[in-house]
């Protein structure tokens, strides 16, 4: 699937401005903190529009400023996991992922049913009854990524998926991360700090420094070319410090 997304916004200090396309099933985006990156996933995700551009997911336009197009977030079949998870306290495992569908405008009967799928599909369903609150890092992260997939979306938009987990969680949830993707056929773009993330997921890398994109390709590409101080530390270039 193709999808591509022009944006235009001033958050703050940051003059955000950037033109995005991939048919990669799964690409990053990369850059300096304050650079811009979750802004671009609340976007595409309906949390924030641009103040002008153009949002194509596969054959289907969910922003274009100019033709005063601005899907709704519940109807742009988006799946997105922010940083924290986002899990409602106060709902089990169960229903937090059950709330994906309610708020997809799914039917009540059939949400619980399908919600249990997922976990089950996540190997999480022995979690079924319990609350964030008595849940492990990698547990709230399998239960969150329920919630976003239960809806069938037609991007995934992860922020961070893995930066909160310890060494030995993060390993493992990588490599599930890595084959539910491939499994499912499942368009994505996530955020990431850690090179090792993009090798295991083979994705296309944007880098976002001050609001722009500076460079695009494969982690091998930029590591062999970097075109700015930050490409060549995060790649680990050849000749950078820490190399």
């Amino acid at each position: 699937m193709r999808w591509s997304a022009s944006i235009r916004k001033r958050v703050g200090p940051l003059d955000l401005d950037v033109e995005m396309e991939t048919t990669s099933l799964v690409a990053a985006l990369v850059g300096p903190n304050g650079s811009g990156k979750t802004t671009i996933l609340r976007t595409l995700a309906g949390a924030r529009n641009p103040v002008e551009g153009r949002i194509v997911i596969g054959d289907r336009v969910l922003f274009d400023s100019s033709l005063l197009v601005g899907v709704e977030p519940e109807d742009r079949q988006v799946g997105y996991v922010p940083q924290g998870y986002g899990l409602f306290p106060h709902l089990t495992a169960l229903d937090n992922v059950a709330f994906g569908l309610k708020r997809a405008g799914k039917s009540s009967r059939d949400r619980r049913p399908r919600a249990f799928a997922m976990l089950e599909e996540m190997g999480c369903e022995s979690l079924a009854q319990r609350f964030p609150g008595d849940l492990s890092g990698g547990e709230k992260q399998r239960v969150a990524l329920a919630r976003a997939l239960v809806t069938e979306p037609r991007i995934l938009l992860l922020d961070e998926p893995l930066a909160a987990l310890d060494t030995t969680s993060r390993r493992q949830m990588r490599a599930f991360l890595a084959n539910k993707l491939l499994e499912r056929g499942q368009a994505t773009l996530m955020v990431t700090h850690d090179p090792r993330d993009i090798e295991a997921l083979g994705a296309h890398v944007w880098v976002l420094e001050e609001g722009r994109i500076v460079q695009s390709g494969s982690l091998g590409d930029l590591r062999s070319a970097p075109a700015t101080e930050f490409v060549a530390e995060f790649t680990g270039a050849p000749g950078h410090p820490g190399s």
